[in-house]
């Protein structure tokens, strides 16, 4: 079986997330694009060979020749066309955060598990071999027993007109670079965790350009996500494992194909680790087409996915922001 996709959007990032990995991954093709403005869809079908430009979201949605969709949307749109995705029958990649909130999350988890649909949240790192081996470390006891994780993202994005600094269309640096920290603790734990404080650095409509927050697992592991991105850190990409006899420090851990340096310390001595090059994207849709073709499990399902919402929706509260909101909501 070919699984046949449509890209609900134009947003830059599903050409890298989707339409490049679907012409170097077997058994996957992008058949058709949609936008808001059809001049959109029918200029990036043209640049990217895509077959079918539809007018509408609506039309592409009840196109009965593709199995599946990619939403690239901004995230304050996830969860209505998730819903409206999954009533047309079709599989979804949705990119991160994967809805405004936990609750949002929870309604399209429950609609997925009723459907019996793919439902797959775009955490595309997390199906990587230096991720997968990051948490193998984690859970063997190579470092001794795990206690602490410290992770962080951080990127340059000045304050204007892009969606990230828009509540309506659930901006903020923790809905778009911290989901990636957030994610990574609960992954290595394997576990869920509690938010025992949080600091945020926010303008009067509740955005926050940085947030920082310390966790605690009921297995007594405790960690600190930092995210920014707006702050005196221009850009950051780390994780760090700390254990009662090693560490692992991981540069890049979110797109190690560009780059990535991997040191373990044991008691044996230091050394460092190489992984594959080959994209975080090719091996997401390699594990989103098995779950679609054969049923194959997903490490970031639906069920995952309301996990990381819920931490995200309690960091803003320890911080004193609301969580976001649907962009029915924030616009009506």
């Amino acid at each position: 079986m070919s699984v046949r996709i449509g890209v609900l959007g134009a947003a830059t990032i599903a050409a890298a997330a989707i339409i490049r990995p679907a012409q170097r991954v077997a058994g996957v093709s992008v058949a058709a694009i949609a936008a808001r403005d059809p001049a959109r869809a029918r200029a990036a079908a043209g640049r990217h060979g895509i077959p079918e430009a539809h007018r509408t979201y609506e039309s592409l949605l009840a196109d009965p020749t593709l199995d599946a969709v990619y939403l690239p949307l901004p995230s304050s749109l996830h969860g209505e066309w998730m819903l409206r995705a999954i009533a047309a029958g079709k599989h979804v990649l949705c990119e991160k955060p994967f809805t405004a909130n936990a609750a949002e999350a929870q309604e399209v988890a429950d609609a997925a598990a009723a459907s019996g649909l793919v439902v797959m949240q775009a955490f595309h790192y997390r199906y990587h071999p230096l991720m997968l081996r990051l948490v193998e470390i984690a859970g063997s006891g190579e470092i001794g027993r795990l206690t602490r994780i410290e992770a962080d993202f951080h990127i340059t994005l000045p304050p204007g007109g892009d969606i990230r600094w828009q509540p309506d269309l659930g901006g903020g640096s923790t809905m778009d670079v911290g989901c990636y920290p957030i994610h990574l603790v609960r992954s290595v734990a394997g576990e869920e965790p509690t938010v025992v404080r949080a600091r945020a650095w926010a303008d009067r409509r509740g955005i926050d350009r940085r947030l920082e927050a310390e966790l605690i697992f009921p297995s007594g592991v405790t960690a600190r996500i930092d995210n920014s991105m707006w702050s005196a850190t221009p850009f950051s990409s780390t994780a760090t494992l700390i254990g009662t006899r090693g560490s692992v420090h991981v540069t890049f851990p979110y797109h190690p194909q560009v780059f990535h340096r991997f040191s373990v310390r044991t008691e044996a001595g230091r050394h460092t680790e190489r992984f594959a090059r080959r994209s975080t994207f090719d091996f997401q849709l390699e594990a989103f087409r098995g779950a679609v073709v054969s049923g194959a499990p997903m490490l970031t399902g639906a069920d995952d996915a309301v996990a990381t919402m819920t931490v995200i929706d309690e960091v803003y509260r320890a911080a004193g922001l609301r969580p976001r909101v649907p962009f029915a909501q924030a616009s009506g």
